[in-house]
């Protein structure tokens, strides 16, 4: 017979219980996947939570968002990290239960009110719609509570002072995984201008791809009894009801999307001049190498960056001709005083913020294009030198 334990995970067969061990396995894992899927960019979720802070009417923390970014991912790495290795049972179940009600609370608004169309759980790398994350959030609660049950039986898989040391990595690496992505680049680029991309094929539907499917709704009325019903297209044709002089449709049609058609990666890059004119073509079809230089907000923007960019913008055209241009969604007139006050040689252009933050997650930051492709990126903390640029690329232009 076996000794009676509270041990799940080091004493023997029969003393374990398998549903507490296997709700720590799913949900730590999924934990610990989700926050670093978050942390490899700290950016990306920042804007997600500003959507939320839109939401909620709570703007003033805008200013918070990547802090606040880092911090959650951090959080949830932590707490998975902590079940598996059955640290602090009882506050680790405790902190696990509230941060499950709290997400499922912020998806199921989501969803019902339609509000955010992505919760951003796993970043850019698994999009989910907000059904999908309250369904998600719905079996990790029922797994959290099995945990928040049985916590007292959870026991830590080593020592105390092994404990402490485990612990202690599991933090340090978690925050400092969240401040390199945030101060350099992520780690996996999931978003469409990655290094590689070819944004011209990006932006275009293959043909014979699917189309969007509308329904036609119509609101017809008894002109005899008052009576009044909505019947869609094809009730409407195959009732023949349009042959009964007594009914007549009232107010216009109303389309309704019943099926989304093909999808483009890229579909709301526009590239425009202070006069309106669209370059996007022109420019991310280039056969040349280009440097596209990408600031969405040039009040905050790294001025000693700027100014760094500005001579491998020189130093590429006077030595290859090589074309540099600015992308920024400020208004025409400060990013003309900007250039001034700055002594720019950069084009510049105007391009909707949303487009920007995807195009690199930095500001600013440097793409290297050719034939529309992405071949390299940079954040302004770890940009190339001209040698590099030289030595690498343009001598082979």
């Amino acid at each position: 017979m076996c000794a009676k334990t509270t041990d799940t995970l080091t004493h023997p067969v029969c003393s374990r219980d398998y549903l507490l061990l296997f709700s720590r396995i799913f949900v730590g894992v999924l934990f610990i996947f989700s926050g670093l899927i978050k942390a490899n960019d700290p950016l990306g979720f920042g804007y997600k939570l500003e959507e939320y802070f839109e939401v909620f009417h709570t703007t003033f923390l805008n200013d918070y968002s990547a802090g606040l970014s880092i911090l959650i991912c951090a959080f949830e790495v932590i707490l998975g990290g902590a079940l598996l290795l059955g640290y602090k049972g009882v506050q680790v179940a405790w902190g696990l239960l509230l941060l499950i009600i709290f997400f499922t609370f912020l998806t199921f608004w989501s969803a019902a009110f339609d509000v955010v169309r992505t919760c951003g759980c796993f970043g850019d790398a698994i999009p989910l719609t907000p059904w999908q994350s309250f369904s998600k959030d719905l079996i990790l609660l029922a797994f959290i509570l099995v945990i928040f049950v049985k916590r007292k039986k959870i026991a830590p898989l080593f020592g105390k002072k092994l404990m402490d040391i485990a612990v202690g990595v599991v933090v340090v690496l978690s925050f400092g995984f969240g401040l390199y992505t945030y101060n350099f680049l992520p780690v996996i680029d999931f978003l469409p201008y990655h290094k590689g991309a070819n944004l011209p094929a990006y932006m275009s539907v293959p043909p014979g791809a699917p189309q969007d499917e509308y329904e036609i709704n119509y609101t017809l009325k008894n002109k005899k009894t008052g009576e009044t019903k909505r019947m869609t297209d094809k009730e409407y044709l195959k009732t023949e009801i349009w042959k009964d002089a007594n009914w007549e449709i009232t107010g216009e049609p109303e389309n309704k999307l019943i099926k989304k058609g093909y999808q483009p990666k890229i579909s709301d890059l526009r590239i425009m001049d202070s006069q309106g004119t669209d370059y996007t073509r022109e420019i991310i079809e280039s056969p040349y190498y280009n440097l596209v230089v990408v600031a969405y907000n040039l009040p905050e923007t790294n001025v000693k960056a700027i100014g760094d960019l500005n001579a491998l913008a020189i130093n590429a055209g006077e030595n290859y001709n090589i074309r540099a241009v600015l992308l920024t969604s400020a208004s025409a007139s400060s990013a003309e005083e900007f250039s001034r006050k700055n002594r720019l040689v950069m084009e510049t252009f105007y391009v909707d913020a949303v487009p920007l933050k995807s195009m690199v997650r930095a500001n600013p930051g440097l793409l290297l294009l050719k034939d529309g492709v992405v071949v390299n990126k940079w954040h302004f903390r770890a940009l190339p030198s001209y040698q590099e640029l030289e030595e690498n690329y343009f001598r082979n232009n």
